[in-house]
């Protein structure tokens, strides 16, 4: 079915996405007005620094405990995300029409396909409660007034946006696989007709049946 094909297009999609999100050191990023040549990104694993010449210098967080909250719950989350992403379109690949496995059980392929969704649904939301709370942190501090002006102020990366599309095609492929199980026909095949035996006309008056069974009886 289509809703399925796109469905799995879409989770597989989100699923990279958020791979990548996570991973990549562009959650937030800095201009400092006294050096307008050196950019700051930070992620979730290091803070690197791009200078003008295109040389990139990284270093890791020093300590997970020394992370502001919503790092460290973020670091979790997306990595929880990245494994349930994974778990789904598995599941959901089993499930589909299309896929040879399990066609003698239908019901069976029905209740795969809407695990699967039901998983890519919830990794689509635990990418979307990690970004969203970075974003919004970011935005307090950005417009805090208790901070002098001159002080350079974070602002979203790249990742930020990368991480809603990701959440987005997530939960929207897990919303079409569930919705095209109930689509997908539970019924199991029909049994075979019964076919008779061919009748044989016997050399006298009348004709046997069952010949075969005849002979064994005399």
């Amino acid at each position: 079915a289509k809703a399925q094909v796109g469905g799995m297009l879409l989770a597989l999609l989100g699923w990279v996405s958020s791979c990548v999100t996570t991973f990549v050191p562009l959650w937030k990023n800095l201009n400092l007005d006294l050096n307008e040549l050196e950019v700051w990104n930070m992620g979730l694993w290091q803070v690197c620094i791009t200078q003008e010449e295109g040389v990139v210098e990284c270093q890791a967080h020093g300590s997970f405990l020394a992370l502001p909250p919503e790092l460290r719950i973020s670091r979790l989350l997306m990595c929880v995300s990245n494994g349930l992403g994974l778990l789904g379109c598995l599941l959901s690949a089993v499930g589909l029409d299309s896929w040879r496995a399990c066609e003698d059980k239908p019901g069976q392929k029905q209740r795969l396909l809407l695990a699967g969704g039901a998983v890519l649904g919830t990794a689509g939301i635990t990418t979307l409660v990690p970004v969203s709370w970075v974003a919004y942190n970011t935005v307090l501090d950005f417009w805090d007034e208790t901070v002098p002006d001159i002080v350079p102020r974070w602002e979203f990366g790249e990742a930020t946006f990368l991480g809603w599309f990701a959440g987005a095609f997530l939960a929207a492929g897990g919303l079409l696989l569930a919705c095209s199980a109930r689509s997908t026909s539970t019924e199991m095949l029909p049994a075979p007709a019964c076919r008779q035996l061919p009748t044989t006309r016997g050399p006298g008056r009348g004709h046997n049946p069952h010949p075969k069974i005849a002979d064994l009886v005399i």
